[in-house]
């Protein structure tokens, strides 16, 4: 039987000449032992020039990461004014029927005291922060890092892009007092789902959601009121989760409504 030294070191680690590796070896919070040590000492690698740059790839990192787009989005959002969030295509073109309407609810958010959040992107987003800026209120953007996105629209004032969807989504909710919904696709489902989500479970109080175009949505709510709820996945009383309308001052009226202005 050896000593309790040479019980400590782990089989195929990297020992520098004369010393001893640990069997047990803590890296901050984390433990490792036997095969787990790690050859060094945090500090080393940190201060060690050499070396390739795989480690920005890592999970740890990662979290890092994450940490720090939570810091910038509060830290660039705490001072908001009352804020709506407005969500919708970034393909609806320039001057249809649909882009004027995110235009005309930019503007009226704004005059009913509200700050307006988009996407920051083209199409409706734009829409609605080209309405913002033109009643000289607040046009706020979260953009998303994605390979095929032009970045922030021209109509924002102030700008935050992201890496990560799920940090992005926490900050549409954070800072709005609630959401109106344009016709949109994949994304903006993604986003009008959550927020339902969010108020079924009591995740967030007071937090209306207007659907903007009846007949765009309507499919989407057959669909939950005669599968969904007929089928017993939601209640009925679901379907009072939102509002839905084709009108800009009532979609306003009810979002004001519902936050008590």
């Amino acid at each position: 039987m050896g000593n309790a030294e040479d019980a400590r070191i782990p089989e195929g680690a990297e020992v520098p000449e004369g010393a001893v590796s640990p069997g047990e070896q803590w890296l901050g919070p984390v433990l490792r032992r036997r095969e787990q040590v790690q050859p060094g000492t945090t500090d080393q690698r940190l201060l060690d020039s050499e070396g390739d740059s795989e480690w920005v790839h890592t999970d740890p990192w990662r979290v890092m990461r994450i940490q720090s787009e939570f810091v910038e989005g509060f830290g660039a959002l705490a001072e908001l004014p009352s804020a709506i969030s407005v969500f919708g295509s970034a393909r609806t073109p320039a001057g249809s029927p649909e882009y004027e309407a995110g235009v005309a609810i930019g503007k009226a958010l704004v005059d009913a005291g509200f700050a307006v959040i988009t996407g920051g992107g083209p199409g409706a987003m734009e829409a609605a922060n080209k309405g913002a800026r033109e009643s000289k209120g607040v046009s706020v953007g979260l953009g998303i890092e994605l390979p095929f996105e032009s970045g922030l629209n021209p109509h924002v004032d102030i700008g935050v892009n992201f890496r990560y969807f799920f940090v992005r989504k926490t900050m549409f909710v954070k800072y709005a007092q609630g959401f109106v919904v344009l016709p949109g696709g994949l994304g903006t489902l993604d986003e009008l789902f959550e927020a339902l989500t969010l108020v079924q479970t009591g995740k967030v109080t007071r937090f209306p959601i207007v659907l903007f175009g009846t007949a765009y949505w309507g499919g989407l709510i057959d669909w939950l009121r005669d599968t969904v709820v007929a089928q017993g996945k939601a209640s009925e009383k679901d379907l009072l989760l939102f509002h839905v309308t084709d009108d800009v001052e009532e979609a306003v009226m009810l979002v004001t409504k519902e936050v008590g202005r």
